[in-house]
């Protein structure tokens, strides 16, 4: 079994290492794009630079690209990975989830402890869905989304590219959340969210216009 780096070396990419730990992937290091953090230790997981200082290691190790929750910057990383011609980490499932058969699930994504999946959820590339997260049934979560910790999304939901899903926010059945858009934590979302938008509180309405 090959090595992983992880990219990123924040929260987030701490908990991918720490779902490595207890599913037994050999963690080799962590990316990061900034010169001052090479060479640093990180819950004992040194970093290694970025991708340019590890291609000697090319033939060798996967790339986990989820290490971090903004998902323009997962985007920006998994793009840029695959260009170089790294190979791309399987999608790492903690052992504690139950994946039906009914389900499919892309490449390079990260389901952490404590989430469930039901019946017919389809979950794209590069996806990040955090702890104790409860999808239902026949949902669609499409590439480079991220759901934060503690997230209901109620069933035939489908959530769009790059989309980002607050801590503890709920989402009605039957609803369509637009391609990068922000949801905010704690919130209720009971109609359709557009895309590029951002929607926050109880129940959640519209924000600003977003980038």
């Amino acid at each position: 079994m090959k090595k992983l780096v992880i990219w990123g070396c924040g929260g987030h990419a701490r908990e991918v290492n720490h779902l490595c730990d207890y599913s037994n992937y050999e963690v080799a290091g962590f990316l990061d794009e900034r010169s001052e953090m090479k060479g640093k230790i990180i819950d004992g997981v040194p970093v290694l630079g970025d991708l340019h200082d590890i291609y000697s290691l090319k033939d060798k190790i996967k790339i986990v690209c989820a290490g971090v929750g903004a998902p323009a910057l997962k985007k920006r990383f998994a793009i840029e990975t695959m260009n170089a011609g790294f190979e791309i980490a399987d999608t790492l499932v903690h052992p504690s989830v139950y994946i039906s058969k009914r389900n499919k699930l892309g490449i390079g994504s990260v389901i952490c402890e404590g989430t469930i999946l039901t019946t017919n959820v389809q979950v794209g590339n590069f996806v990040i869905i955090n702890r104790s997260s409860n999808i239902s049934h026949d949902n669609t979560i499409t590439d480079y989304v991220t759901i934060g910790p503690g997230v209901n999304i109620g069933g035939n939901v489908t959530v769009g590219e790059g989309a980002y899903i607050g801590i503890g926010s709920s989402i009605r059945e039957k609803i369509n959340i637009g391609a990068w858009s922000f949801i905010g934590g704690g919130a209720f979302v009971k109609d359709d969210v557009p895309a590029k938008t951002m929607y926050a509180g109880v129940p959640a309405q519209f924000k600003k216009n977003l980038d």
